[in-house]
């Protein structure tokens, strides 16, 4: 299954891109973008002063832009670990589910044997 970028996470991989100074070109094939797209989040992060023009045709960070990628570099780890902890309890419960909620069905299904024997031995 497919995973989606959110926008944070394409504004964040346009930033990583022009950290180094960067072109149109450049930012769509590393950043994974459109053309279209490209145009729509390189406006936004202009106008919200992330990123500059330097010079004619390429692209720079401001201050508030590398601030930016330096806490969602924090934001994103913090999010990573929170998932493999919601992946572990989502194992667990998996585990509990199956030790013991399929056991319960599997001893009715047993119990259920044991007393149609036990009626064949009484009928015998």
């Amino acid at each position: 299954m497919a995973k989606y970028r959110s926008r944070l996470e394409i504004i964040a991989d346009v930033l990583g891109v022009v950290s180094g100074g960067a072109r149109k070109t450049q930012i769509m094939y590393q950043a994974n973008l459109s053309y279209k797209l490209l145009i729509h989040y390189l406006k936004d992060v202009i106008d919200m002063g992330l990123v500059k023009m330097k010079g004619e045709n390429t692209y720079e960070l401001t201050e508030k832009g590398f601030d930016f990628l330096e806490e969602f570099k924090g934001y994103h780890q913090h999010r990573v670990e929170v998932e493999e902890q919601l992946n572990g309890v989502q194992n667990e419960k998996m585990m509990l589910e199956t030790k013991f909620l399929n056991a319960k069905s599997m001893d009715a299904g047993l119990k259920n044997c044991v007393d149609e024997k036990d009626e064949e031995e009484k009928a015998t």
